[in-house]
């Protein structure tokens, strides 16, 4: 078994007086960080998502903007792999699956914005890869969303798409679940 960290669009844009203000972004930055400073500590591999948008009309995540980049909190080391995408799906039109492959990497940790979007994206494609996943829930975080003129809490949102993952896709676990057992 050789185990990966995936931090995913952690980045300015989500976070208060960012573009597209996650709720809870702050509170799910620093338990990302725990998990962090845990790989860290323990010379495990770190992989940055980083989204910059190329579609037309996209308002947030703009390249060289201070929106795109990725947050104080979970800030990149040197040594840590920083992978752009321009999909929801980490692994599409990037390097990642090469980069995972080419390191032997079987078990992903996956943390990240948003729940509802690439974060899901991404858990389904790495368990449809053939990775076994561990979800952080602590450590990701979403946004109210808008269905046929009604509004759905970002709390609620994010309890349906980890309540989804957890299972087959992924086993989703509390940082302080995660670090327990690690």
């Amino acid at each position: 078994m050789k185990k990966a960290l995936i931090i995913i669009d952690m980045q300015n844009d989500y976070f208060e007086g960012g573009k597209m203000t996650a709720v809870n972004s702050e509170k799910a930055s620093l338990n990302a960080k725990k998990i962090l400073t845990d790989f860290r500590e323990k010379g495990l591999p770190v992989i940055h998502i980083q989204h910059i948008s190329t579609r037309e009309g996209a308002t947030f995540f703009l390249k060289n903007t201070e929106g795109a980049k990725i947050h104080e909190n979970v800030k990149p080391n040197e040594n840590e792999k920083i992978i752009t995408k321009h999909f929801p799906n980490s692994f599409r039109e990037t390097e990642l699956l090469e980069y995972l492959k080419g390191n032997y990497t079987t078990d992903l940790v996956i943390c990240g914005m948003m729940t509802h979007m690439c974060v899901d994206a991404t858990t389904r494609a790495g368990k449809d890869f053939g990775f076994n996943i561990q979800l952080i829930s602590d450590a990701c975080a979403t946004r109210d969303l808008e269905i046929n003129g009604e509004t759905v809490n970002a709390i609620e949102v994010q309890k349906s798409f980890l309540s989804a993952l957890n299972y087959f896709y992924s086993q989703v676990l509390t940082p302080e679940n995660y670090l327990k057992g690690n």
